[in-house]
């Protein structure tokens, strides 16, 4: 509990007890004032009536005023009757001061009236004496409780003095006496308070500043600067750039390799600002562009290696930052310090890709021309003036000629692959008509569909714009698509071929009813070489990835839809020309 809420407690306790001796004790000296003035109010002006006909009573017979007093005080009586059996005694009065008056000679009623007198006085002197007693009670009572509470009160008093001081005083003198040991450079003092008031968050905060201080003091200077040096060494002898920046992106570090393909001296690389050195180097400019667009994750690597003019030659690096976070001592929460930029040399991996994408072209290319050959040769076999053919050599020739289409096929992919990778994709971007797009992709899979018996469910909207676009690539990505959804539609299956207006300008979409693609594959479909698991692999598995830099060359975007079991939709976007 808090020091605040205990002193608001206490106190609180204790005016309230306060409050309740006032009231209790103004209470009983209310019902002591009521019982005195019922007492003379009601009681006394009995008696002094009493008296008054007494004395008038006994003059009656010798002074004529006197029957006058007695009337006037009988009639004030008569409007003072509060005790029980006062009325009834009130009235005998009264009957018996009425027949003396007829018969003033009589000598018993005059007796009669001093009894009713006598008795008249007598229930007044026990009513004052029962309303003595009542109010002698009173005042015990009054006493017991003023005497209750006010002990009550100066118990909760007495523990406030004992308790209050001590609460608040020694934490105060415990932490005095620590902070002269911390002054004195003890810092294994600690405090110990218990609970969670105001004094155990002071003792948290307080021991918090020990460890630091502790910290700090058992740190050697000497040592410090040894491992300072032999980190530098070790970073420099790294055969790879290495780059350190603090949390506000100030160069902390940079090894000789950084150095060297950054272009900068190291008296002018060290200790600034990265951010403003960006403004003249390319290199450093990139790392900063790479943070700020959301690449710099912990231990993320760029997707596009950097390419810099190192040994005299073009080097490519693939970067990869690391940000650095402590828990600072004492405390819980980490804390984000700065980032190491590591750029791995891919150079020589690079040269390998793109002999690798040389060579594929090259084989590609050479392999056409004996394709073309075969091809010719078939269509000569299959020719009436070269003679007729039995069947066994018509299912030979046509078995030739499905393979040479698929190799055919192949190199084509082969060869489009190494524009890709190569960067060299020739566009023809021109105004083209969507619907002549659709018209060529349909002709050219046309006899693929016969074969399967399937339909071609064509939802085509009308008056849709021209779009930017390269027909010959665009229409090869239609194909592609309906290629794949033929392969994997089933006999007499059906496909929706849907042309409609997007945001983006006009969206081609191929769906099927195959079996589907599951979700764990979907997000790969695109990649180089990929082909699902189970599927048929009669195809290199280059067209998806071919058909995706084909449309974002031309500015569109391609993308997938599908369930297992539900089939695939395949689409992509074309803005408006």
């Amino acid at each position: 509990m808090k020091i605040k809420t205990k002193l608001r407690l206490g106190l609180g306790v204790l005016f309230s007890m306060i409050l309740a001796l006032s009231l209790i004790a103004a209470s009983y000296i209310y019902a002591l004032k009521e019982d005195t003035q019922n007492i003379l109010q009601d009681n006394y002006k009995t008696l002094d009536y009493s008296r008054s006909m007494f004395l008038a009573i006994d003059q009656i017979r010798t002074d004529p005023d006197a029957w006058t007093r007695f009337a006037r005080s009988l009639k004030q009586q008569e409007s003072n009757v509060t005790e029980p059996l006062e009325g009834e005694v009130t009235g005998k009065l009264a009957d018996h001061f009425s027949l003396l008056r007829k018969d003033p000679d009589n000598q018993q009623l005059p007796v009669l009236i001093r009894n009713d007198l006598a008795e008249l006085t007598r229930i007044n002197m026990e009513a004052i004496r029962a309303k003595s007693d009542k109010a002698l009670a009173t005042v015990q009572s009054a006493f017991i409780w003023i005497a209750i509470t006010g002990t009550i009160c100066f118990l909760i008093a007495l523990t406030l003095l004992i308790n209050l001081p001590g609460n608040v005083g020694n934490p105060i003198r415990e932490l005095t006496e620590s902070i002269r040991a911390i002054a004195a450079k003890q810092y294994t003092e600690r405090l110990h308070f218990s609970g969670k008031d105001e004094f155990g968050e002071l003792a948290s905060s307080f021991n918090t500043m020990a460890e630091k201080l502790e910290e700090y003091d058992n740190s050697n200077l000497s040592q410090i600067l040894v491992e300072k040096k032999r980190i530098e060494a070790l970073i420099n002898n790294m055969h790879e750039p290495v780059i350190g920046l603090d949390e506000n992106k100030k160069i902390l570090f940079a090894n000789d390799q950084a150095v060297r393909i950054s272009g900068i001296a190291a008296s002018d690389l060290l200790g600034k600002s990265a951010v403003e050195l960006a403004v003249q180097n390319d290199l450093i400019r990139a790392l900063i562009q790479e943070k700020n667009s959301g690449n710099g994750i912990n231990g993320h690597s760029g997707n596009a290696p950097l390419k810099i003019y190192a040994d005299d030659k073009e080097s490519y690096f693939e970067k990869e930052i690391v940000d650095i976070t402590i828990v600072p001592t004492g405390e819980r929460v980490k804390k984000f310090i700065g980032q190491v930029i590591l750029l791995k040399n891919i150079t020589p991996f690079k040269e390998l890709d793109f002999a690798k994408t040389n060579f594929i072209a090259t084989v590609s290319h050479e392999l056409k021309t004996p394709i073309a050959s075969i091809k010719m040769s078939l269509q000569l076999l299959e020719s009436q003036h070269t003679g007729v053919m039995n069947e066994e050599q018509k299912q030979l020739v046509t078995s030739i000629k499905e393979d040479s289409n698929r190799l055919l096929k192949m190199t084509g992919e082969l060869l489009n692959m190494s524009q890709v990778e190569t960067g060299n994709i020739q566009l023809n971007i021109q105004q083209s008509s969507p619907y002549d797009i659709l018209k060529y992709a349909i002709d050219a899979v046309k006899t693929s569909v016969e074969q399967k018996n399937i339909e071609l469910v064509v939802h085509a909207a009308e008056q849709l714009s021209d779009v930017k676009a390269d027909m010959e690539k665009t229409a090869w990505v239609l194909i592609n698509f309906l290629t794949n959804a033929v392969r994997y539609s089933p006999q007499d299956g059906k496909i929706h071929i849907q042309l409609a207006g997007s945001d983006q300008g006009v969206q081609f979409m191929v769906r099927d009813e195959g079996k589907g693609i599951d979700s764990r594959y979907r997000t790969k479909i695109f990649d180089r070489y990929f082909q699902v698991p189970g599927s048929s692999k009669t195809g290199t598995g280059l067209g998806l990835a071919i058909s995706k830099e084909f449309i974002e060359a031309q500015g569109g975007s391609i993308g997938v839809t599908s369930e297992i079991g539900m089939g695939s939709t395949f689409y992509f976007n074309l803005a408006n020309a």
